[in-house]
């Protein structure tokens, strides 16, 4: 059976490198921290450090037995922060970080809700398309939006986002309305970041190379040129649902069209998630789950 006897001074001298300083944190004696390292040594039947009169090193095995009591510690703090704020309003800092577009139409207005009701909250919400290190940056988490690469962080899925083909009445009526995917080399393909479009047929994704006269990074510069007729678009919904409803833009090649994918919420896997974070995180789920509308595009001159 674990016994804790001994941790904490194992802990203490590992980190200080020294009897007396460790002894001097936990506010005991020299003598007393000496005897539970002998007697945490004597239990484990190892060699926890090597001493002599100038200097105490750890052993590879204690660095060892060190890296699991240090998150056994670590996790015992969490637990301890986490049973006190559940008798807490929220309040304290929050770090979050989201892409530009989909933060600024999405993301941004849900965490001001969320401060509204929780006033005594600071919110740093950091948006840019690139991905940060969360643990290096502290962040408590990040909006990813579509498939995630393999890595330690957790991911829940928050929402989901829909790839709509389109373009405007009256380009379609100068050009014809493409049906298969050959078609769209015959067609001016407005593009993003990527020279290629996702598309679904016959129940495998396919990636179609297109091209045409405009590539912007910008989804709502592309909206613009799509409603001026000088192209055709793919882009998520929410740069275009509103647009396709009042049939400002028309759907094309909608049966092959690619699954949706997902918008995600990620966070590192050994990071305890305070009651602020999971009430966000409850509030975000429920905020873009239930959202039907989009934000509109800015108003053009």
């Amino acid at each position: 059976m674990f016994s804790w006897e001994g941790v904490n001074e194992f802990v203490a001298v590992a980190e200080a490198e020294s009897f007396t300083a460790a002894a001097n944190r936990l506010g005991i004696s020299i003598a007393q921290v000496s005897r539970q390292i002998s007697a945490l040594e004597t239990r484990l039947t190892v060699k926890l450090f090597y001493r002599t009169t100038r200097k105490v090193t750890i052993t590879e095995t204690g660095q060892i037995y060190y890296n699991h009591c240090r998150q056994v510690l670590d996790g015992l703090a969490e637990a301890e922060r986490a049973i006190t704020d559940l008798h807490q309003t929220p309040k304290g800092r929050l770090n979050l970080t989201a892409p530009v577009t989909y933060g600024e139409n999405r993301i941004a207005p849900l965490i001001n809700d969320f401060v509204a009701r929780y006033p005594d909250l600071e919110v740093n919400l950091t948006l840019t398309n690139q991905m940060l290190d969360l643990v290096a940056e502290s962040f408590d988490l990040a909006i990813r939006l579509g498939q995630l690469e393999d890595s330690t962080m957790i991911a829940k899925r928050l929402a989901s986002r829909t790839h709509h083909v389109c373009a405007a009445p009256c380009y379609l009526a100068a050009h014809g309305i493409p049906h298969t995917l050959s078609e769209l080399d015959q067609h001016n393909c407005l593009q993003g970041t990527l020279d290629f479009w996702r598309f679904q047929e016959r129940g495998k994704p396919r990636h179609i190379r297109v091209s045409g006269s405009i590539r912007c990074n910008s989804g709502w510069s592309l909206v613009d040129a799509a409603l001026k007729g000088i192209g055709i678009i793919q882009l998520p919904d929410y740069y275009v649902q509103d647009r396709l409803e009042v049939a400002e833009l028309v759907p094309v090649l909608d049966r092959y069209r690619a699954p949706d994918d997902g918008i995600w919420a990620i966070y590192p896997h050994n990071r305890h998630l305070s009651p602020k974070v999971r009430l966000l995180l409850d509030h975000l789920n429920t905020g873009l789950s239930s959202s039907v509308s989009t934000a509109s595009a800015p108003k053009r001159a």
